[in-house]
């Protein structure tokens, strides 16, 4: 039998996210850790997680503060190791390619895995820090990690204190202006991409649901259903991200 030549529903579903994403005035990305597996990143939850191979108290940050000299060789072999030999991926830089092309116009990344911004993309908000930088709690001076001896640790700032990744460990809050700057950007999205998130880590959770409550779009790019999928997503690309940003660029 010959094809009608009818697109199928994973390709209608494909050109209307890109129609609404050309159209938007406002577009804002949500990434999560689904992003980043296919660089070989795994999440931190799961029976195949981070946190399956390794205790999680080592991002705890009181722990940390009483500990450092345990926690920071783990830390390095996750962080700085395994995370710094992952490369961006093609969605990575589909994104980065909507940014130079005046589409998207803020990426909020809940990873803290550098690779949004070693894609390309500059108009980003990372919403639980990076691995990019080392904090000093004292003195507040931060440094590029690829510029400290990771060889001695732990890692200490010209005052002595102990440097830890400027990432959000358990304990912290939300820094404020990542928290600020999202929360504007999920106001004043028309278009909101989600992609590779469970929708199950607060408060960044929330963030699509706002968008959704004042009135964007929400475009889901998942492989699997998630706690958006039945309740604020309009448009579901059920595709893996490289999957589905090639797909979408390609139907531009």
């Amino acid at each position: 039998m010959e094809s009608s030549g009818a697109p199928s529903e994973t390709e209608a579903t494909v050109a209307k996210a890109a129609s609404v994403i050309c159209a938007a005035s406002h577009l804002v990305a949500f990434t999560g850790a689904g992003i980043s597996a296919e660089s070989g990143i795994p999440p931190f939850r799961g029976d195949n997680g981070i946190w399956s191979r390794y205790d999680p108290k080592i991002l705890d940050i009181d722990y940390f503060n009483t500990n450092p000299a345990r926690c920071w060789p783990i830390i390095k072999e996750i962080f700085y190791d395994f995370f710094g030999a992952a490369k961006p991926n093609r969605a990575h830089l589909a994104l980065a390619e909507l940014e130079r092309d005046g589409l998207l116009s803020t990426l909020i990344t809940q990873n803290i895995d550098d690779l949004h911004y070693r894609a390309g993309s500059r108009e980003v908000i990372e919403y639980h820090g990076n691995s990019r930088l080392l904090a000093c709690p004292s003195c507040r001076k931060r440094f590029e990690v690829a510029k400290v001896d990771l060889t001695r640790l732990p890692p200490r700032c010209d005052c002595g204190a102990v440097l830890k990744p400027d990432f959000v460990f358990f304990g912290e809050a939300i820094p404020a202006n990542a928290l600020a700057a999202s929360e504007e950007a999920a106001r004043r999205a028309d278009v909101m991409l989600v992609i590779g998130t469970t929708g199950e880590v607060y408060p960044a959770a929330l963030l699509p649901r706002e968008a959704s409550r004042r009135g964007a779009t929400i475009i889901e790019i998942n492989p699997q259903e998630s706690a958006y999928t039945g309740d604020i997503t309009d448009i579901f690309v059920r595709l893996p991200a490289v999957t589905a940003m090639e797909r979408i660029l390609a139907a531009q």
